[in-house]
């Protein structure tokens, strides 16, 4: 059986558009991961949908004179929309206001409940006299209390990734309308975080040998200084899943508790639309499942100690309520490789100054194999990194244009005209033929173990050097000279090139999926690399949603074989006369699109 892949892809929120920011920090890692595992022929699982609950969409509901449903659907279609042109290849991608979700929500609280891991309390929270209304921890800033940053929200702080507790905040304000609350008693369900913190110190403990600097400090660094607390994982709202405990009508579950569940109840609701009910198990209860989590560094405490105590919490009571007869226990995650965050043009990025630059606005103009490259060279793996106009534009044409795009134009347009379109036959290959295939050879040991690290940015500088080392192969060889001597001589040249290009264009596909399926045409080849992404709607009990899914159909990485290795190009097959993969950019487009910041 192939070996399972879950990636966890976080919950956009479905009040704001996505930025770059946003992209680099999550989805497109997220789908670099998925493409690649599907080239090992592993069996992936890239799960996610619009986070559609919480005060931000009753807020902007309120504000657009409207339903907080209408809201999330709105945010939802554009999120669709946006994926799909850039390729980011969801399993599924569906929402956390849907019955399956609901269920499998309230399920895992029952559950936790069971267990003896949740507790009703009474605690002051921050309420507005002037909106009549409890105000959820983000819709709270103040000053931290920790390390004296404002801005900081009532329930973590960004500056120094400290969980807050919302009381403790200094100054605090409404965010909505700068009004400064009150605290007023209510009464909420807590999760036990004091009684779980040892099991999941001890499941951290297990991993910092290769998690990510970041997270280990904000996770199990936090837990040996501070330990941990009851955390509340019910709200004042009606909007949201139902409390499924009789007295708790006007009280749903906190944001924060339930959208992670999602990773989960999106497995769960994929298996269904299959016809494949227990399918949710062979990624969620399976031991040599290795479940990954791309996440901004924002969410680090809610996806490496809440959602793991959640888990540890629930034992094998959840599997029990769906029905198993021998129930089994869910699978903690084995890497949570959080990004850091993007800046643009040295300020940080601001949606309500419209310091941004927008996913679906930025496709009206580029391709989105650029935007992707860009985004995994300039990654925030190990900090904060910058959008650039100016760069973006030099890594363009310098790059992807120049080293990447040429070779494979001159190379395939060379071949086309002078072999009638037929990759030729080279006989016994020279030496320095054998020693660019063989440099090929290791790139792909090299780009392989950086993957397996998650270590993006590093991978695709590697693939664009492999790039390079094959036009330095042919200023030396020189092919467009060696013909006019001996076509013989230039038929090894050229055949070594294009040998390299198809093994180039393997390696580049997680990142560049666009322009290597392009290319992978032109060389020949009929069946596609990767699938293909489609929309269903799918009506419950509760509404009618769209969900995104990845067909693999007819696709190479459909087979479950493993096509992250050195195929040979077969002498004498026929292929396209190729186009430009990538379009050269004139420099106007820096200050245009420096002019549209802030406006």
């Amino acid at each position: 059986m192939p070996k399972p892949i879950l990636i966890a892809v976080a919950w956009p929120y479905a009040s704001a558009k996505i930025h770059v920011g946003n992209i680099t920090g999550a989805y497109l890692p997220a789908d670099i991961l998925a493409r690649y595992h599907r080239l090992r022929g592993r069996d992936v699982m890239m799960v996610s949908g619009s986070d559609s609950h919480g005060t931000p969409v009753t807020v902007r509901a309120d504000e657009e004179n409207t339903t907080p449903e209408d809201i999330y659907k709105q945010y939802h279609a554009d999120f669709i929309d946006l994926f799909q042109k850039m390729g980011l290849t969801y399993d599924i991608f569906t929402s956390t206001h849907t019955q399956n979700h609901f269920d499998v929500s309230q399920k895992l609280f029952l559950s936790l409940k069971e267990n003896g891991y949740l507790y009703t309390d009474s605690s002051k929270q921050w309420y507005s006299p002037e909106q009549r209304r409890f105000l959820p921890d983000r819709y709270v800033e103040g000053t931290c209390y920790f390390c004296g940053q404002s801005g900081a929200r009532s329930d973590q702080c960004d500056n120094c990734g400290h969980l807050l507790e919302a009381e403790k905040l200094i100054d605090p304000r409404s965010k909505i309308d700068g009004s400064t609350p009150e605290l007023r008693e209510t009464t909420h369900f807590y999760l036990d975080l004091e009684k779980l913190q040892e099991p999941v110190a001890e499941f951290l403990r297990k991993r910092q040998d290769y998690w990510r600097p970041n997270v280990i400090r904000q996770s199990l660094g936090q837990i040996e200084t501070e330990g941990l607390h009851g955390r509340a994982i019910t709200r004042d709202l009606t909007w949201g899943v139902p409390v499924p405990v009789e007295g708790w009508d006007e009280k749903c579950m906190y944001v924060w508790f339930e959208a992670v569940i999602g990773y989960l109840s999106g497995v769960v609701e994929w298996g269904l639309l299959h016809d494949e009910p227990d399918a949710w198990k062979h990624w969620w209860t399976n031991a040599d499942c290795e479940s990954l989590y791309c996440i901004g560094k924002d969410n680090i405490p809610f996806h490496a100690i809440i959602w793991p105590a959640e888990l540890i919490g629930v034992g094998d009571a959840f599997d029990k309520k769906m029905g198993a007869e021998n129930p089994e226990s869910l699978v903690l995650p084995y890497d949570v490789p959080a990004n850091e965050f993007m800046n643009l043009e040295g300020k940080k990025l601001s949606g309500s100054k419209n310091w941004a630059v927008w996913g679906l606005d930025f496709l009206e103009r580029y391709d989105p194999d650029p935007m992707r490259y860009y985004l995994t060279v300039n990654m925030p793996e190990t900090r904060d990194s910058d959008w650039d106009w100016d760069e973006f534009f030099q890594r363009n044409n310098n790059e992807l244009v120049a080293t990447w795009g040429n070779l494979a134009n001159r190379v395939l347009a060379f071949a086309y005209k002078n072999w009638d379109g037929k990759v030729p036959d080279p006989g016994e290959l020279r030496d320095a033929d054998k020693a660019l295939l063989e440099t090929l050879r290791e790139g792909f040991a090299n780009v392989e173990e950086k993957l397996e690290a998650v270590k993006l940015r590093p991978a695709i500088l590697e693939a664009m050097r492999l790039a390079a080392e094959v036009n330095k192969y042919l200023d030396t060889s020189a092919p467009w000279f060696e013909i006019k001597e001996d076509k013989e001589l230039a038929s090894k040249s050229i055949y070594t090139a294009m040998q390299a290009i198809d093994w180039l264009k393997i390696i580049f596909s997680p990142f560049l999926p666009h322009t290597s399926q392009n290319l992978h045409e032109y060389l020949g080849y009929s069946e596609p690399i990767f699938g293909d992404l489609i929309t269903e709607e799918v009506e419950d009990d509760l509404s009618t949603h769209t969900v995104m899914l990845y067909k693999p159909g007819s696709s190479l990485t459909a087979k479950g074989k493993d096509l992250w290795q050195p195929i040979a190009l077969m002498p004498g097959q026929p292929f396209l006369k190729p186009k430009p993969l990538f379009i050269k950019l004139d420099e106007s487009i820096i200050e245009e699109e420096r002019a549209r910041l802030g406006s």
